[in-house]
């Protein structure tokens, strides 16, 4: 009766400790851990930990001194495919060497890949602080004047463009979400997969610079229907989500030429024909739309969730 009593009081012990997001999480997906590309976009105030980095004031919406918007040239994102690649997207893009063709994804292949740590360091607000501040291009001015941002500014174009990407038609076989908040990312995957899907991101040992890796050990983690969310740049979290049923995810396992391990996602998409012709992926590998399966590694601040059947229920 002891040890019993000890256990419920640890037990509810834990539980007090949990922050608002992880118990959110935990009551949504409670099969999965949060991956390490959710836990770097809570704010560390938020997960009881200490840190010296810049936030956002949650009770205003407000940032403080400092940009959560890392200042590179604008641009649409590769993991969108309804778009076009640019010139300047096949020139000196480490996007570039994350596409490749699925029969190349075995023991032994050598890939040259440059694996970088997140410089998007926004954090998710709270939902009921993000949902207050509007978030579409007719209201662009209102939101570059929320967060003091000038009109003209690379940093309002970079806003810009990510709202035009949330708000560009889904393609055929897809279903798209723009999320403002952890909470209204863990719905769109729960709505999409049920309470029972399990959430992995890429993980590398530390950043290297252009190297090549070769693949130790490749597992099928999701045929099928996932959920693939992509981390924006923005002034706090957003995640572009978007569910397909022609999608099967593997864990790729590797290691570089100087001995860095990475366990880096990598998402095949089966049917490409709906894509934009001039795609990036299209130009790199010299392949058409709808013939071959086209794959990619996930960035460390993406996030994949696949579906889980459980026999029985």
């Amino acid at each position: 009766m002891i040890v019993l009593f000890n256990f419920r009081v640890a037990l509810v012990a834990s539980h007090a400790a949990l922050s608002p997001e992880e118990a959110y999480w935990n009551s949504m997906l409670p099969n999965t851990p949060m991956p390490m590309a959710v836990k770097n976009s809570v704010q560390p105030e938020l997960m009881g930990e200490k840190s010296t980095s810049v936030g956002v004031d949650v009770s205003a919406g407000k940032r403080h001194k400092g940009t959560s918007v890392h200042v590179i040239v604008p641009g649409f994102s590769p993991f969108n495919y309804d778009y076009a690649a640019t010139a300047d997207q096949l020139h000196d893009n480490p996007n570039v060497a994350l596409f490749f063709l699925e029969k190349d994804m075995k023991l032994g292949t050598k890939m040259t890949l440059h694996f970088t740590k997140g410089t998007n360091a926004a954090t998710f607000l709270p939902r009921q602080v993000s949902e207050k501040i509007p978030f579409s291009s007719d209201k662009l001015p209102e939101i570059l004047n929320h967060f003091s941002v000038k009109p003209n500014s690379m940093e309002a174009e970079i806003m810009k463009k990510t709202i035009k990407e949330c708000e560009e038609p889904e393609i055929k076989g897809e279903e798209k979400y723009c999320a403002t908040s952890l909470e209204s990312m863990i719905d769109f995957s729960a709505s999409m997969l049920g309470k029972t899907a399990h959430a992995v991101s890429t993980e590398v040992q530390k950043e290297t610079p252009l190297q090549k890796y070769s693949i130790s050990g490749v597992e099928k983690i999701a045929g099928g229907k996932a959920v693939v969310c992509h981390k924006q740049n923005y002034e706090y979290a957003v995640f572009y989500c978007h569910k397909t049923d022609t999608t099967k995810a593997y864990m790729v396992s590797m290691a570089g030429a100087d001995g860095t391990q990475a366990k880096a996602v990598a998402v095949c998409h089966t049917d490409t024909s709906a894509w934009n012709p001039k795609h990036l992926a299209f130009l790199v590998l010299k392949v058409k739309p709808g013939t071959v399966p086209i794959c990619h590694f996930l960035p460390e601040d993406h996030v994949v969730c696949r579906e889980i059947l459980i026999i029985g229920d």
